[in-house]
């Protein structure tokens, strides 16, 4: 079974659809991992919430990003998560994303995710694992996101 391409593309043969579920899920992840948190009016949890930082300032000694507004309590605890880290450890940003991606992607279990920020290349390296629920084939996933300063 083959999935859709996301974002949605339409074509003159109608929608787009990947080649096989790897690309399906692919694109879905890359959809997830750039989309902010809130900017989906129909679901404002949706996309992965690093993103949300991209204006802050990012404390490379420390591997966090610095809360320019200490007496702001709003997702304080977002300061205190680490850049680099896997999904096993807590209070990291991978912990994150293995959530998220466990509440849309249906279509993967076992999932483990592990980012690395490499400072002399200004990027951070994702990579998610896992299992295709539907073939129980291995899955993997690997990108990077650009640090925004």
């Amino acid at each position: 079974m083959n999935g859709l391409i996301a974002p949605i593309q339409i074509t003159k043969k109608g929608l787009l659809k990947a080649d096989n579920t790897k690309e399906s899920i692919d694109s879905f992840l890359m959809l997830l991992l750039n989309s902010v948190c809130g900017e989906t009016p129909i679901d404002p949890k949706f996309g992965f919430v690093f993103n949300n930082m991209r204006f802050e300032i990012f404390n490379e000694r420390e591997g966090v990003i610095f809360n320019s507004v200490e007496n702001e309590e709003n997702d304080n605890d977002l300061y205190s998560k680490k850049i680099s880290g896997n999904s096993r450890n807590l209070n990291t940003f991978a912990t994150d994303l293995k959530e998220v991606i466990m509440q849309y992607e249906p279509r993967l279990e076992d999932i483990a995710t592990t980012m690395s920020y490499v400072r002399s290349e200004r990027k951070v390296y994702i990579t998610v694992t896992g299992i295709i629920s539907e073939s129980k084939e291995k899955y993997q996933f690997e990108t990077t996101l650009k640090i925004w300063n």
